[in-house]
């Protein structure tokens, strides 16, 4: 019987009471060759939480229905190591990108907490003195997940970073973000929010698709170039079409406060192998003992299709759960 269920069912018969069976059930189970995983279910989507190596959550999808998340065969069900591997799904990284701090690899166990609907999985302590965890609590109905990353600085001394989360979606579908409300000239003279471009980006790739409200990416297992962005919206919005079903992820940032990658709260990354959909919180110096969380709402939805990649049919699909 799932680990919450069971401890309901104990509380209810100490007490002497019939038991009540909430919605959500943990239950511990093997999963892509790790034997300790931890699966939270609805009964309507389900998402697995490693516990052998992480923190990571490594599947969200409907109840028995595909995996949003791409799962790297070569790292599945490997431990131990100081060897970096991607592994799949969601991770939390260190902000900016740095070889040392935000490379550090999640090979080892992880401790895990249940209470209610809510799991939380804690990495030991770092090299770098950073302390990683990801905490998640899914809905009784529906798909709602609110997944709340922490970084905490274990050093003796101040830390300048920023929580960065990667979300590794399966190969074959659609990243989408919107941009900031628009606005006409010369009524709205002010710039709204940066748009980033690495070294390698390509803005001619025909995997982009650059319309007045969103920014499209496909990912093409065909095509090994890779492709970034990043922009600042304080309503960060990430989407992720994958056949016929929809991702999405929602993170509030500031406008008042410094972000990573000259002002970039969402990032987007694509190679041949999968696509990150990826948000990033403000730079914040940590005290010894201090702690920053990132809080990331997601949602599944289906059916949804896309006939035509122009900014009415986007409102008409995607709008509705974007907002």
């Amino acid at each position: 019987m799932p680990l919450r269920r069971l401890s309901l069912l104990a509380a209810a018969l100490a007490l002497g009471a019939v038991p009540v069976i909430a919605a959500v059930t943990v239950e511990k189970i093997p999963y892509a060759g790790w034997p300790n995983c931890y699966r939270l279910s609805n009964g309507e989507v389900e998402l697995i939480v490693t516990s052998d190596v992480g923190p990571r959550i490594i599947r969200y999808g409907f109840e028995g229905g595909q995996n949003f998340f791409v799962e790297l065969e070569e790292d599945l069900g490997k431990t131990g190591g100081d060897n970096w591997r991607l592994y799949g799904g969601s991770r939390l990284w260190v902000g900016p990108e740095d070889p040392v701090y935000s490379y550090g690899a999640d090979n080892d166990p992880v401790q895990v907490e249940i209470s209610g609907n809510r799991l939380t999985a804690q990495a030991p302590v770092e090299h770098t003195g950073v302390q990683k965890a990801i905490a998640v609590e899914l809905s009784d109905e529906g798909s709602a997940v609110r997944v709340v990353y922490t970084l905490a600085n274990r050093t003796i001394w101040p830390l300048r970073i920023a929580t960065w989360v990667l979300t590794m979606m399966a190969p074959g579908g659609t990243g989408i973000t919107t941009l900031p409300p628009r606005g006409t000239h010369p009524e709205v003279l002010a710039p709204t929010n940066p748009l980033v471009v690495f070294a390698f980006t390509n803005m001619a790739d025909p995997r982009w698709t650059w319309l007045e409200k969103y920014i499209v990416l496909r990912q093409d297992p065909q095509n090994a170039d890779p492709e970034k962005i990043g922009l600042f919206n304080p309503a960060t919005r990430g989407a992720y079409l994958l056949n016929g079903e929809l991702f999405v992820k929602k993170f509030a940032a500031s406008p008042k406060e410094e972000y990573p990658d000259m002002g970039a709260s969402y990032e987007t990354f694509t190679n041949e192998r999968f696509l990150e959909i990826e948000t990033l919180g403000p730079l914040r110096t940590l005290q010894p003992g201090e702690s920053l969380d990132h809080v990331e709402e997601w949602s599944l939805h289906r059916p949804v299709e896309v006939d035509s990649w122009d900014d009415a049919e986007l409102d008409r699909a995607l709008a509705p759960y974007l907002e």
